[in-house]
């Protein structure tokens, strides 16, 4: 790992077909150790990371130091490059990396039937084993349970190289950073330390420049109300000196007049007019100057209707097979108008496959949302073209949720591909305007900003229909649900899992 740094000079860019730049005059430089990535959905993050590994060129500018980065993408669609060598462990080092994260020698045969947790603990495995000079990861965290994130968050700390992480998940970054950029409408910004620290930082100083503001528009309004009395004393000024209403033969009141416009006593009243109006107009210009950094989004509100059934879910007790050899089997499991319903269990348990049987297994009539953990490069095109054909009205809508949700709306849905957050946010949105009485959602902070998630999990709280939510978001889930359905082991056995159903 010889690159001492990675510079970025001059960098511009901007999405095709989008009207303003992403990044423009981007001047930044990486050191050894990792920086984290942290913005809203649509922010860049990921495209930062592209224009760092040379998947994506710039418009502008240049990148030193980067030539041997490797990209560790979100989307685990397709097994990385190099995986069956590191599945037969060819050295000691690729032995280590198995066993710190837990990488089972035929994983590269059963890709497709590996949960989507193990597919970017491989990932990761294979970046690492790699030991590229510059590192730049995408989402680490999404889909990993809580032991598997403690475990790849170990991995990452031993990194030596220039590492560049984008995720949504504190912890991570205040584990391995020793820096953070923030990305947001108002630029680029780089900041030491931990991203807790930086991020009560920037809180606290947008609430100063939000008080600073404040005072000066305070100024702004009494120095305009003064300037308004100032304008209407004038006002009456010139009508006390005016001569229209004197009679013609007063000649003594019109001498009066006379003398006070030459002694410049009757300008008074308009100099000083002229003078709070340049005032306030000063006071004006220096409140509109004073920029004030803010979240976009405010919050949404999820309007479900009321279920005509009391029954909205109903899947017969049954089982399935792993191509492992394991097997799981479960109860009779329903969902009723009032169950607010977290599903759990570590990655590799099947709880994605069960989710999609219990979504599928909807009772006629009942209306539900269900939003999958993943959706595929080619799914997310076709979801985007529908969108895109929606009536206005309803477009209206969908736009109205991803604004809400943090993210520029237009520039979503005129993205070729946006990112994953993006999408579910799209999805959330065009979902919602069928107002559906139940939603499944399987890992939906996966993805998404922290800003988004903090709006998302307040709205599922208001949510008056029926939830089944698949998380490892142990926070999330507390606020959000208030039953339990738990994959785990039988006693004894490893081969067989069964889930348990009780009330939290």
């Amino acid at each position: 790992m010889a690159a001492s740094f990675v510079r970025i000079r001059s960098l511009s860019y901007r999405w095709p077909s989008q009207a303003e730049d992403v990044f423009s005059d981007l001047d930044l430089t990486l050191d050894p150790g990792w920086t984290g990535v942290v913005g809203r959905n649509g922010s860049g993050k990921s495209t930062l990371l592209s224009l760092i590994a040379g998947d994506v060129d710039p418009d502008g500018g240049r990148i030193e130091g980067a030539d041997s980065a490797l990209l560790c993408e979100q989307r685990t669609d397709d097994a990385p490059d190099g995986l069956e060598a590191f599945a037969r462990r060819p050295d000691s080092i690729a032995g280590r990396w198995a066993s710190v994260l837990g990488i089972e020698a035929d994983w590269p045969d059963r890709w497709d039937s590996l949960s989507h947790g193990e597919r970017k603990r491989a990932q990761i495995a294979v970046a690492l084993w790699r030991e590229p000079e510059v590192l730049l990861v995408d989402e680490p965290m999404n889909h990993l349970d809580s032991r598997s994130r403690s475990r790849l968050s170990d991995a990452l700390a031993e990194y030596r190289g220039i590492g560049v992480v984008v995720s949504h998940v504190r912890s991570l970054l205040d584990r391995i950073c020793t820096s953070n950029l923030f990305l947001d409408d108002s630029g680029v910004e780089v900041r030491p330390g931990g991203v807790s620290a930086g991020m009560a930082e920037r809180e606290r100083e947008a609430l100063a420049a939000r008080r600073q503001r404040d005072s000066a528009r305070k100024d702004w309004n009494r120095l305009a109300a003064e300037a308004r009395r100032r304008s209407r004393e004038a006002a009456g000024a010139d009508r006390k000196r005016s001569k229209r209403n004197l009679a013609a033969k007063d000649h003594d009141g019109r001498a009066k007049l006379d003398l006070v416009r030459l002694s410049g006593k009757d300008g008074r009243a308009g100099v000083a007019k002229r003078r709070m109006d340049r005032r306030a107009e000063q006071a004006k210009r220096r409140w509109e100057s004073m920029e004030v950094r803010s979240d976009r989004g405010s919050g949404i509100t999820l309007a479900g209707c009321r279920a005509r059934s009391d029954l909205l879910l109903r899947l017969e007790s049954g089982a399935m097979d792993f191509a492992d050899g394991r097997e799981l089997s479960w109860p009779e499991l329903i969902l009723t108008p009032a169950d607010r319903i977290a599903l759990c269990g570590e990655n590799g348990t099947g709880k994605s496959r069960l989710f999609s049987r219990i979504a599928e297994a909807a009772v006629s009539g009942s209306t539900g949302l269900v939003i999958p953990q993943e959706i595929s490069a080619e799914g997310s095109r076709s979801l985007l073209e529908s969108i895109r054909r929606l009536p206005k009205e309803r477009l209206a809508e969908v736009y109205s949720a991803v604004d809400r949700l943090g993210s520029d709306p237009r520039r979503t849905i005129e993205t070729a591909l946006p990112s994953p957050g993006e999408m579910r946010k799209l999805m959330l949105g065009l979902g919602m305007t069928r107002q559906p009485a139940w939603i499944a959602m399987d890992e939906p902070t996966n993805h998404l900003d922290l800003v988004s998630i903090r709006f998302l999990e307040e709205a599922l709280e208001a949510y008056e229909g029926a939830l089944l939510l698949v998380s490892h978001d142990r926070v999330f889930l507390e606020s959000t649900t208030d039953r339990r359905w738990t994959i785990e082991a039988e006693a004894g056995s490893d081969r067989t899992l069964i889930l348990r159903t009780e009330e939290r």
